[in-house]
């Protein structure tokens, strides 16, 4: 049985926190569900927590980048926050960019980067 990543809904923002060791099936149960709340709900942001994820390999680093880029297609920006130095380092060493994520030091900053560019749009200062 693949182990299920809980999305809670705040605002218009969806939080994944990865509590778990993540499996190759758990990435893929966790981009189809992103996708489905993301569809569902109509949020504007997503924020990943991955700071107790303590290893990534190249496939679970690619999946970050995947789910930034389905997130983009239904019109909301995507937030890693508390990567881990050994993670960062890792992900580095595996050549992994994560182009299109953006990164923060920890869900309060992360939350305020969504709400900046949840402004600008909306045209908003």
């Amino acid at each position: 049985m693949v182990e299920r990543v809980p999305i809670l809904k705040i605002g218009d923002v969806l939080l994944v926190s990865i509590q778990i060791d993540l499996q190759d099936q758990s990435v893929l149960a966790l981009q189809e569900d992103l996708a489905e709340k993301i569809s569902a709900t109509g949020a504007h942001g997503v924020v990943i927590d991955i700071s107790a994820v303590e290893i990534v390999d190249s496939f679970i680093g690619r999946m970050f980048a995947t789910i930034a880029s389905i997130s983009k297609l239904f019109d909301a920006d995507t937030v890693v926050v508390g990567m881990r130095p050994a993670v960062a380092i890792t992900l580095v060493e595996l050549g992994l960019t994560l182009g299109g994520v953006r990164t923060a030091l920890d869900l309060e900053r992360g939350m305020k980067i969504l709400g900046v560019l949840g402004r600008q749009r909306r045209g908003e200062r």
